[in-house]
């Protein structure tokens, strides 16, 4: 069964949403890498309500309105890269959270590499905010929307860049 898909514009470009049968399945970047993230067929439906409904809360964060997503998600990974996306769900709007401490945070202080890997195929980028994940020593490091793109909404959420 094919998942519905829509294509928004936003500040760091244009995004493409998925849903799946849960809720949001997938927030894809412009120039995403094809094997990132692994989605069956899509089909373009400007009518689905999961979509709409993340179109509406993503304009409200880029607007500066929103800090908290509230659209359901339907993840889709291993449970370990299920449980460090869940990790990323609590990072406060703001501020920054190193490998190493969502390594902690999941029980699992030796596998910081395994957590880099797992931040690196997180489906819903932006509202599981892997932007939000930075090397231990403050470095930006990878993000499937570059680093201009995660700068650009570490410095609007630290207020140092207007929405």
């Amino acid at each position: 069964m094919a998942c519905p898909c829509r294509i928004i514009p936003s500040p760091v470009g244009a995004l493409k949403l998925v849903a799946g049968a849960g809720g949001l399945a997938a927030i894809l970047w412009e120039n995403d890498d094809p094997g990132r993230v692994r989605l069956g067929p899509l089909v373009e439906d400007p009518g689905d309500p999961v979509l709409a409904e993340t179109e509406r809360q993503l304009g409200a964060y880029f607007a500066g309105a929103l800090r908290i997503f509230t659209v359901p998600l339907d993840f889709r990974g291993t449970a370990f890269q299920q449980s460090v996306w869940k990790a990323l769900l609590t990072i406060p709007f703001g501020e920054t959270r190193s490998y190493g401490d969502i390594a902690r945070q999941i029980g699992r202080p030796a596998a910081v590499r395994a957590v880099g890997a797992a931040n690196g195929r997180n489906p819903i980028s932006i509202i599981t905010p892997c932007h939000r994940v930075i090397g231990a020593n403050g470095a930006l490091t990878g993000f499937a929307g570059g680093l201009a793109a995660k700068r650009r909404l570490l410095d609007m959420e630290s207020g140092r860049l207007a929405f």
